[in-house]
């Protein structure tokens, strides 16, 4: 086939919107157990709302965590399933697991023993810590079972089965909707529970999720079989590949995923009206967000695939046409989240100060998605799932921490900008990150083998 500057193949762009979509509607529902218990919690109370989304910032970071692993297993994975070998996809999944199950833990104990001094990060109300730490009481043993529960998704998504991360996710859904309106609320005859109830109800989806992927890949995956012998032993050469690609995703993630809750607990020490109104609006992103996210987990998989089948010059012309689509779909984005900002404020019962101030902020993420869009799926997705990890780590060490950080404390607390400048100061990131990005995605260094050969 004759090389071209954008991708001709038709299976390409079959392959990419079927898998795009699922992802992205998986995500969507992934991301709505948590965004249900910001709705119901809104609308029981302001504290409770504010209770959760302080203790979702720590849910965020383990979120990175889980993405680093994720990230990693898939990097490498798609290019061995790319050469059509699944053996060694099978160890790099026990890899991933067991250095899952130890970080999750970590993170727990924690949360267990030092659950005030975490939360006082976020915020200084004594109000909203009271909500929070009830909360995080009984969503902490969630975090285990979401990193588990990702990375089984991830071997799969890695060799192409995603429907069944959408199955899993839309059943958790709804097991949380209903118990939250039972248990919140107190129907069904249960008594209102408030926040507790939106958190035993969050952590019976979860365990219910983890049920079904579990069972998924023992008894029905046929692709890999990943619970077999090599995934609970230890392959010392594929575990220090595993090990060498994951440790600057890892401080990749974790760079840029530690200055998301700091830039929270900034507006947190704002004002009460800051913290609703950021929640209010970032919730709504976030769930335009989980589309790109989709892609970029989309992208990781099939230049990983491409990569794997050793065509450059394919490689190249199909992350020119993903970083196209991109943007496309950053600008739609863009248009749905102004255009129904009124409609989704109307789900919050916020005082007049706080519902203002976050129609502000969603015209302000409106046009951050557009860069957003552009960044993260050709840095986190194509540059990043192709092999060059350490690209992404210096880009977010050197633009968040060394530029926006600096930036929004200024912001806040020496100008003392009002908060929508504080958000625009907290979102730059997205101008710093863009250029390098294209500059680096133009160049065409990023492409790494990650496969060793076959013995």
């Amino acid at each position: 086939m004759k090389d071209t500057f954008f991708t001709k193949d038709c299976s390409f762009y079959k392959t990419l919107f079927s898998m795009l979509i699922v992802v992205a509607l998986q995500n969507l529902v992934m991301y709505s157990v948590n965004m249900v218990d910001n709705v119901m919690l809104g609308r029981y109370s302001q504290e409770a709302l504010s209770g959760a989304a302080t203790v979702n910032q720590l849910f965020f970071m383990v979120e990175q965590f889980a993405l680093a692993i994720s990230n990693t297993l898939v990097a490498i994975s798609a290019q061995y399933w790319g050469q059509n070998r699944t053996r060694p996809i099978r160890f790099l999944s026990g890899i991933a697991m067991r250095l899952g199950i130890i970080i999750s833990i970590i993170i727990l104990l924690l949360c267990m023993f030092m659950p005030i001094p975490l939360l006082h990060i976020f915020t200084d109300s004594p109000d909203i810590i009271n909500q929070a730490s009830e909360y995080l009481s009984i969503i902490q043993w969630t975090f285990v079972l979401f990193i588990i529960s990702n990375i089984l998704m991830a071997v799969l998504r890695s060799v192409g089965t995603v429907k069944i991360s959408f199955y899993v996710s839309l059943v958790s859904l709804g097991i949380n909707i209903v118990l939250n309106y039972a248990l919140i609320y107190g129907h069904f005859g249960f008594s209102p529970m408030g926040i507790r109830g939106a958190a035993i109800s969050t952590l019976i989806a979860r365990i219910v999720e983890l049920a079904i992927v579990f069972f998924y890949v023992l008894k029905i995956d046929k692709k890999i079989s990943v619970i077999s012998k090599e995934f609970f032993t230890v392959d010392k050469e594929l575990k220090h590949d595993f090990t060498k690609t994951f440790i600057p995703m890892m401080f990749s993630q974790v760079l840029w995923g530690v200055s998301v809750p700091m830039q929270t607990a900034i507006l947190g020490h704002l004002s009460a009206d800051a913290i609703a109104a950021n929640s209010v609006a970032t919730t709504f992103y976030q769930y335009l967000k989980v589309i790109v996210i989709a892609m970029s987990s989309t992208s990781a998989v099939m230049i990983g695939n491409s990569i794997g089948r050793g065509h450059l010059q394919r490689v190249k012309s199909d992350a020119r046409t993903l970083s196209v689509i991109d943007v496309s779909i950053g600008i739609l984005l863009a248009i749905v989240l102004v255009l129904l900002r009124n409609p989704l404020m109307s789900l919050y019962n916020l005082d007049n100060s706080a519902t203002n101030m976050a129609l502000h902020l969603i015209i302000i993420m409106a046009f951050v998605m557009v860069g957003m869009s552009y960044q993260m799926p050709v840095s986190f997705g194509i540059i990043q799932g192709a092999g060059d990890a350490k690209f992404t780590m210096k880009m977010n060490l050197i633009s968040t921490w060394c530029i926006v950080m600096p930036l929004s404390i200024l912001a806040a607390f020496w100008w003392k900008l009002p908060v929508e400048w504080v958000v625009i100061c907290i979102q730059s990131d997205q101008i710093f990150k863009g250029l390098p990005t294209f500059i680096k995605f133009r160049r065409y260094h990023w492409i790494r083998k990650l496969t060793r050969e076959e013995a």
